[in-house]
Formats: structure tokens, sequence, C-alpha cells
């Protein structure tokens, strides 16, 4: 539950100091023990978002918060290179499951399996995406699957989400949902069942079993 970094690096100068920790200075940031181990790190815009497994925090880059009396904070610049933590507001994680991440843009979606819930984090912060429609689904089924495997298709603009590994002797066999920003729903239960998945130069490609197909 806690950061530590280096040196910077800059191949235009060659500075190289990615092995230095010098301890004299503070290159270390703590995280709240409580939102569980770090399973996830983001860099979005400015800030740094850690994705723990029981709650989602805002980590400021090279600036620091001071709080006035009404409680608005008024950013200010630091030469502390992580400042002040922020958790989002709702208590949602990632659980253990940091394969079901993944960031189209500004958003980013994944999964808290402990909580039967899929998440986006926005601009206007958590949004548990899996009440639109489907949240008595995810109940019943999200628990049942150890590997939850996020992708975004940049051509349809889903959110392709895969339930794998499950034990199909019980009834639960791998399957795979979309979510769609557009209808702000789940639209489609999918035949593929990809290890991996990516959007690349506008296309969309899944890997399986040392294949890759393109869609």
């Amino acid at each position: 539950s806690g950061l530590i970094y280096s040196g910077i690096y800059n191949s235009n100068s060659g500075i190289n100091n990615l092995n230095q920790f010098i301890q004299a200075e503070k290159i270390t940031k703590d995280i709240n023990p409580t939102y569980g181990s770090i399973q996830k790190l983001f860099s979005r815009n400015t800030d740094l978002i850690s994705l723990c497994e029981d709650r989602v925090v805002r980590i400021q880059a090279n600036k620091d918060a001071i709080f006035n009396a009404d409680g608005n904070p008024q950013i200010i610049a630091s030469n502390n290179v992580l400042g002040q933590t922020m958790p989002f507001s709702g208590d949602y994680g990632i659980s253990k499951n940091p394969e079901s991440f993944t960031s189209d843009n500004y958003r980013a979606y994944f999964t808290d399996k402990s909580r039967s819930a899929v998440l986006r984090l926005s601009k206007d912060g958590l949004t548990p995406i899996s009440e639109y429609g489907m949240s008595d689904w995810f109940k019943d089924n999200l628990r049942n699957y150890p590997k939850l495997v996020g992708s975004f298709d940049n051509v349809k603009e889903d959110y392709n989400l895969t339930l794998r590994e499950a034990n199909t002797t019980t009834g639960y066999t791998p399957t795979t949902l979309t979510y769609n920003e557009n209808v702000k729903g789940w639209t489609s239960f999918k035949s593929f069942i990809p290890e991996q998945a990516l959007s690349m130069n506008n296309e969309y490609y899944s890997f399986n079993g040392g294949y890759i197909y393109k869609h």
C-alpha cells in the first residue's frame, strides 16, 4: 500500500537516475493500508490514479492542495513528486482483478468483484455502470469467475468484459458482454472469449491460444 520512486530519466540529456533511491529525499508515498494493496496505477493528465483493492485514490503529481475553511481545495505547486492522496467518493476498489482495467481518453473501466460491481471512472468520479439494467446478473455471476478481462473497442466504442476460467461443471461458462457509452447500457453478449484484447490504429484485436484476430 505504498509507493517508492527513483531519480529521473531524460534521454535527450543522457540522464539516467532510475537506479538512484536517495533516502535523504522524500521518495516514498504511503496510502491508507485499510484500502488494501495497490493493484493498478494509471496516469491521467497530471495525476496518478491508484486502484487499490477497496478504494480508488487520486494522487496529485508535482502539486499539493491547501484546503480553505469551507473545505474547498486550492492547488499550489510543490517540489513533491507525489502530493496528497484524495479518495474518490464511493466505497469501490478493483478487488484483485487489475486485468479488468481499460481506458479510453479520460474514461476508465474496471470491476470490483468483492462488491459485484462494474465501474466507470470519469471526470464526474466513480459510477457503477453494472446498475444499468444488469445489477442482478452481475451479483449472481461476477463472483464465480476468477479472471475478468477488460478491453475497449475504439471502433464501436464498446467496453468488452470477458468473464473467464469458470468451472463449466457448475454451469458457469466463459462469456463476454459489452457496455456502450452512447446508449448508457449493456448492449450485447459476444461469442468470442479472448485472453486479452486491445485497440490499435482504429482496429480492434483479440488474442486467444497464441493467435491474433482482427475484428
